[in-house]
């Protein structure tokens, strides 16, 4: 090899954990667990680079330079280590060919066993062990693994085959076969190959390993590795690595056996060890479910030695990694391989529980143990889940609410409350969700819609209520003129039982019971922590003191946002129309002091149930069609009707809204403002924000201030008992920031709004008909409005927070779009100089706990 070849192969002496993003997890883990637990307890081999398989499919499938010939060095070494030679007739060195991305993707990426047995080798490898049946079952698992992954055989019609013939023997189990059945199984499956392939199964052990790592590649462009890095976020552009390395065979006979073992139980994160094993059987029985594994805990009674070691192993591989580990061992006639090892993937209360365990045990500092938890995850123990997963699933649609929900057919809004009202659980199916349906939302217990995604209407106010959502479910049909939900042949009305998972997707006719969420002792222990490292405050989304008050259970400091057009909606919606429709000032002005004691009503609640805490408060944003009736339900050639049609827009998001309303339509501000200012004087130590929403021009705020600082001095707030801020939504804010400060205590990022106009995507239509398509051609790897797009978006709000305290230093800043609750995206605030973050209520511990990794991962202002 010469000096500016590029290094596709690494030997497992030569790697370590820190090359992980070129050797993929598995093969960095191997590398390290050679180190530190010796050549003797694991087997040989050597990992081709996650480079080679993205050069390979950059070239569209081509063998990148080199790398045969590398593979070949690898080989001769691994064969000069073991004393064997691959695929030998007399005495051959056998490998598995696995995959290992630098993330662990459990099940989607492809493996291949015994590689190298030939119908000559076969014969050796019999002779050599002196356990013919041994031999035969190598080789029939390996022509059925081969087959399968690197040329499709079907799988099922393998299994069929094994069945068919453990029938026609009388048996139940794989073990029970003899080898002249084994020898059967494999004749067969090599006429199943070369149906597939018009060839005879390949007898070149080198055919057989440039097959097996090419099949590895292509498996990382295959649909179920596709759709698992889509969930997870993984990149397309990281590739795999190919693991080669030596076989060990857990089905040489009752000594011998495989399992998994996690150094605690991987369910509830208990301390104690748990896992599965089968005597006499290789890897893939315990994994496949085609064999009832065995309880680890009887290890210790099946070979009590093997048992020792392997807890000894467990807990000194999870000492130096500090975390939970998974592993794959080989007992092979009594000597313990450890093949694999990786930080456990585990659920929520798994993962709260082992942080808090590590921390009492000396294993981690507060910091680490908190590092070690998906902030994402922790979604699960904030909401009811489904008590069985075993259920059918009808439908899927976007997972764009958490958690579960049961309940009786209803398709409008005024169907659920009337429900609700009565005492029974419904979930609310439209085809979307629009603003007057937000009463149907707090009286459903889950929402349905066939159209949308993360970001529709639907999925946002789902997420803030806390109410479970299974949005765009593109086969189910929703016919609110007929009262039907169709999916295929399966019709259901108004009045039948479904079930959602908003945490999976799914939909079901099954009832399938509910449990109920518990936050542990352990899960508060950690969000304590997590209060003392973070610098970044929380707050929450909260338009009702119902919202105000779970926020405050869940820990948030104050209100970020309060939407005012929410109490506009429902039963007030009338007296809002009265005053948009209102033909001159004086009807305007009796329909507003009509809303005035209303408004002023909730604001008292909500600053009572706050406490004294901060809550900002946004003057009215949406258009106004919003809260008008549409056209064609009003008498053609009414007054009505013309006044409607003359206030209709054409891009009604872009059109008479936030500030453009207050200085259009002043008389409503100031309702808003005087409000609000009445009810902060009836509460004790009342904190209030005032934000003006969708600011473009600092003259706007100028207007708008000037007219809040009137009101309140008609009614004797004194200076600086409140503050005057606004929203940043529009690029020209974040450009102009430094000018629109001077009229601003704070700025409150809407990341929602500045992410539509900032990228030109309508939140309602992207998801939908665009998103999908996107990510498929790697122009996007996710929604921009689920995490923030930091290079564009993102760079828009760091201007406007720098700009912004050029002109004030002290300025405060937040971020109230979704993004709040989005942990990737609360660490890129953290760096951005932002001090809060604003929320759901049910995101706001997964915000705190975001937050507090954020600060453990670097000083905070880098960009302030």
């Amino acid at each position: 090899m010469t000096s500016d070849q590029r290094v596709w192969v690494h030997d497992f002496a030569t790697g370590s954990r820190e090359m992980r993003d070129l050797l993929g997890g598995k093969g960095a883990n191997v590398a390290e667990m050679t180190r530190i637990l010796g050549a003797d307890r694991v087997p040989g081999g050597f990992t081709i680079t996650t480079e080679a398989c993205v050069a390979y499919m950059e070239s569209g499938g081509a063998t990148p330079a080199g790398l045969d010939a590398q593979v070949a060095d690898a080989l001769a070494r691994l064969e000069a280590q073991s004393g064997r030679t691959l695929g030998d007739a007399d005495d051959p060195l056998l490998v598995s060919v696995r995959s290992g991305a630098r993330e662990s993707m459990p099940g989607m990426l492809d493996t291949v066993l015994n590689l190298g047995l030939t119908d000559r080798s076969v014969e050796g490898l019999a002779a050599r062990t002196g356990n013919p049946r041994f031999a035969w079952d190598s080789y029939r698992r390996f022509v059925q693994m081969y087959g399968n992954v690197v040329h499709g055989v079907s799988g099922e019609r393998i299994e069929q085959e094994i069945r068919a013939l453990k029938a026609r023997r009388g048996v139940t189990e794989d073990t029970e076969l003899d080898v002249d059945d084994l020898r059967e199984l494999v004749t067969t499956f090599k006429g199943l190959y070369r149906e597939a392939t018009g060839e005879d199964f390949p007898q070149d052990p080198q055919v057989q390993l440039d097959g097996a790592i090419r099949a590895v590649f292509d498996s990382w462009t295959g649909e179920r590795a596709v759709t698992y890095r889509r969930l997870n976020r993984i990149p397309d552009s990281w590739g795999t690595a190919v693991n080669v390395q030596q076989m060990v065979f857990g089905n040489k006979g009752e000594t011998s056996g495989s399992g998994v073992a996690f150094s605690r139980d991987e369910v509830d994160g208990s301390p104690e060890p748990s896992g599965d094993f089968l005597p006499n059987a290789q890897g893939e029985d315990v994994v496949s479910g085609v064999r009832t594994p065995r309880d680890i805990r009887e290890l210790a009674d099946w070979q009590p030695a093997v048992h020792e070691q392997l807890m000894d192993i467990l807990r000194t591989l999870e000492r130096h990694y500090g975390d939970m580990q998974d592993t794959e061992f080989t007992v092979e006639e009594g000597h313990l391989y450890m093949l694999q090892t990786r930080n456990a993937k585990r659920p929520a209360q798994a993962a709260v529980r082992f942080a808090v365990d590590a921390v009492a045990e000396g294993l981690l500092d507060r910091g680490a143990a908190i590092a070690t938890i998906d902030a994402a995850s922790l979604d699960a123990l904030l909401h009811p889940t489904f008590g069985n997963l075993d259920y059918t699933v009808l439908a899927r649609g976007v997972a764009a609410s958490p958690g579960a929900a049961k309940g009786e057919i209803v398709f409008t809004a005024k169907e659920a409350v009337a429900a609700a009202a009565e005492g029974r659980e419904v979930v609310l199916v439209r085809p979307f969700t629009e603003a007057d349906d937000v009463a149907g939302f707090h009286a459903a217990r889950g929402i349905l819609t066939s159209e949308g995604g993360k970001a529709s209407h639907a999925a946002l106010v789902a997420r803030g209520m806390g109410r479970p959502a299974v949005t765009g479910a593109g086969d189910v049909e929703i016919d609110l003129a007929a009262g039907e939900m169709r999916v295929g042949d399966v019709v259901l009305r108004a009045g039948d039982r479904i079930a959602i998972n908003g945490t999976t997707g799914g939909i079901t006719t099954d009832d399938v019971p509910l449990v109920e969420p518990e936050i542990s002792a352990e899960f508060l222990t950690v969000l304590g922590w997590c209060d003392e490292l973070r610098t970044l405050g929380v707050r929450t989304n909260a338009d009702t003191p119902q919202d105000a008050a779970k926020a405050i259970e869940f820990g948030a400091e104050g209100i970020g946002l309060c939407r005012t057009e929410h109490m506009f909606l429902g039963d007030r919606q009338p007296l809002m129309a009265d005053v948009i429709l209102a033909a001159d000032d004086e009807a305007r002005t009796r329909a507003i002091d009509a809303l005035r004691p209303l408004q002023e009503a909730d604001f008292e609640e909500i600053l009572r149930t706050m406490a004294g805490r901060p809550v900002t408060v946004r003057l009215l944003d949406p258009p106004l069609h919003e809260f008008l009736p549409h056209p064609h339900d009003l008498p053609e050639g009414s007054p009505e009707r013309a006044r409607v049609e003359s206030l209709q827009e054409a891009n009604p998001m872009l059109g008479t809204r936030g500030v453009r309303l207050g200085i259009l339509m002043p008389a409503l501000y100031e309702m808003q403002v005087r409000a609000l200012f009445t009810a902060a004087a009836k509460v004790d130590g009342a904190n209030v924000e005032v934000m003006v929403p969708l600011v473009d021009y600092e003259r706007e705020l100028e207007l708008v201030r000037a007219l809040i600082e009137r009101v309140a001095q008609e009614t004797g707030v004194p200076d600086g008992a409140y503050t005057v801020g606004t929203m940043i939504e529009l690029p020209r804010a974040c450009f102009l920031a430094d000018a629109i400060a001077h009229y601003a205590d704070f700025f409150s990022f809407g990341t929602n709004d500045l992410t539509q106009t900032g990228l030109g995507f309508s939140r309602d239509d992207i998801e939908a008909r665009i998103l999908a398509r996107y990510i498929d051609v790697g122009i996007l790897d996710r929604s921009p409005f689920e995490t923030i797009d930091s290079p564009g978006v993102g760079q828009m709000l760091r201007m406007g927070a720098w700009l912004g305290r050029k002109t004030k230093r002290d300025l405060k800043l937040g971020v109230c779009g979704e993004h709040g609750g989005d942990p990737d995206s609360i660490d890129f605030f953290h760096h951005s100089g932002i001090d809060y973050v604003s929320c759901s209520p049910f995101r706001v511990p997964i915000a705190r706990v975001a937050a507090a990794q954020a600060a453990i991962g670097a000083p905070a202002g880098v960009w302030a």
